[in-house]
């Protein structure tokens, strides 16, 4: 409601019952408008051409029956023929008519307007009817447009308040189910409302309820109001609270249950949107448990594995012997590969938590590359890894352990599905203001189902080896993004993927710099 106490639907409040004049100011209207009439015809009544005088009442008694009801419009058809005759036909003022024409004409007037008077008033009351059926049918059209267009509940729910108010004039409000099948006693509406006890408990008996007699029985409220069941075809939405109107005629009652049917699809579509949104998150969550259950419990056992045969290994033989550093080679790579799993684990929940935090400083691209190679010497060993930096290479502000991260997934990546002594390019350059990275192989490449879901986390390619949680890629994307950059792939027509990095570099900052150093 606004500050003067009005609903905010009040000033376009619409009523449908037809004619809001009440009987007696139409008879009276009529009586009124009647004798104004024979007063303006008075000048005539002494005249012979009285006969103009029945046409006047007669049109009289047309235009009254224009916007008033069938029985004031006799009455005027009556009261107009008898001061007529009383009046204006000789002799006046007796209702003793000598001549026959006089008779017949008499009777034909009265005839003329009581017909004429009756068929035009029943001609109004139809075309009130049809404007009135146009106004509704526009109306629920209006609603239905409107609720479809609502996001969530509680748009559906302010949407049916307002037009609750405009169409019937009166407040509603709203209990909705929890989605478990109980009432969540908490009344929507234009403003707040506490249920008493009484309250809850008939909305209560009459949301579980099936029986209408029993719902109508139950309904009603102390006082003068009343409780509807919002009924859905596959779930029932909750109760709605109105006023108890005991004027409505049938046709008002029929129009403001469609109105509440209309209402009721919407929520129970909003109720049904949410449950499939819920089943299809906890699928999703089942399906992303079990892949990463599998996935970390394989990956997991093979390096636990390693360390503890090298271990017992270990404690088995000689001290010195040429087999123990074999063993503590293949710890120290198991343990590698752990630790490298826990990051990739760790930083996936700092990229979902958005608690990423990028610190960037100035760094040399040269360094950058070399520390990552350095770290993946043994798993790029079987490979050519040709490296194009360009000597002018300008320094790079950037986070270096965010990109250190990124450049390690694309290299591992690369190393696990290129073919044997093949070769790997790193390619760097400056463009503009952005650093461009690009990492191709001659492997296979992708195919063209894998492209688009590449950087997905837990996402594992057609054809991948044994080994790996998908989540490489998706955080190089991440950390490449968290520098406001872009990371894409492809593939190379005539065979092998490659990968093109580009971040901001800082340079525009650099040139500023040396700008004021000259002045």
């Amino acid at each position: 409601m606004n500050k003067n106490g009005k609903h905010p639907g009040q000033n376009n409040l619409k009523k449908y019952p037809i004619g809001s004049r009440s009987a007696f100011s139409q008879y009276l209207s009529s009586a009124i408008i009647t004798g104004l009439a024979v007063l303006l015809c008075s000048p005539l009544s002494n005249s012979v051409h009285y006969h103009i005088v029945s046409y006047i009442l007669l049109f009289q008694v047309l235009f009254l029956s224009t916007f008033l009801g069938v029985g004031p419009v006799l009455m005027a058809a009556a009261l107009s023929a008898l001061t007529w005759n009383f009046f204006f036909i000789p002799p006046h003022l007796t209702f003793h008519i000598d001549k026959m024409e006089d008779i017949l004409i008499f009777g034909l007037f009265f005839i003329i307007a009581l017909v004429s008077g009756v068929m035009t008033s029943r001609i109004r009351h139809q075309e009130m009817l049809a404007r009135e059926r146009e106004t509704r049918t526009n109306a629920l059209f209006t609603l239905s447009r409107d609720l479809s267009g609502a996001g969530n509940t509680q748009e559906v729910i302010a949407i049916a308040v307002n037009k609750i108010w405009e169409q019937f004039g009166i407040n509603a409000y709203f209990i909705l189910q929890d989605g478990e099948g109980n009432l969540d006693f908490k009344a929507w509406g234009s403003e707040k409302r506490h249920l008493t006890t009484i309250e809850k408990e008939i909305a209560e008996s009459l949301f579980h309820m099936t029986d209408s007699d029993s719902i109508t029985k139950h309904g009603i409220l102390p006082g003068s109001e009343k409780m509807i069941l919002l009924r859905g075809t596959r779930i029932n939405p909750g109760i709605m609270i109105i006023r108890n109107s005991m004027k409505e005629s049938e046709e008002e009652i029929s129009f403001r249950e469609t109105f509440t049917a209309q209402i009721s699809n919407a929520l129970e579509r909003e109720f049904l949107s949410q449950l499939a949104r819920k089943a299809q998150f906890l699928a999703e969550s089942d399906r992303l448990y079990k892949t990463l259950f599998n996935s970390i419990s394989h990956e997991l056992r093979i390096p636990v594995a390693a360390i503890m045969g090298a271990s017992d290994s270990i404690l088995n033989v000689p001290a010195e012997s040429s087999l123990q550093k074999e063993l503590f080679s293949e710890i120290f790579t198991a343990s590698r590969r752990l630790n490298r799993l826990i990051e990739n684990l760790l930083n996936m929940s700092r990229l979902e938590s958005g608690r990423i935090s990028v610190k960037p400083d100035w760094h040399d691209i040269n360094d950058l590359v070399n520390k990552v190679t350095r770290d993946l010497e043994d798993e790029l060993r079987p490979f050519t890894l040709n490296i194009r930096i360009p000597d002018s290479m300008p320094p790079v502000f950037m986070d270096f352990g965010l990109m250190e991260q990124v450049l390690y997934n694309l290299l591992y990546n690369a190393a696990q599905y290129a073919p044997v002594a093949s070769v790997i390019e790193l390619k760097a350059a400056s463009e503009g203001d952005n650093l461009l990275l690009e990492l191709s192989d001659r492997g296979p490449g992708f195919s063209e189902a894998d492209l688009p879901h590449l950087f997905e986390k837990f996402y594992r390619a057609s054809g991948s080896k044994t080994g790996g949680l998908g989540l490489g890629l998706s955080i190089a994307k991440g950390f490449t993004e968290a520098h406001h950059g872009t990371l894409i792939a492809g593939n190379y027509p005539d065979g092998g993927a490659w990968f093109k990095l580009q971040i901001p570099s800082g340079i525009t900052e650099i040139r500023t710099f040396k700008a004021i150093e000259n002045d």
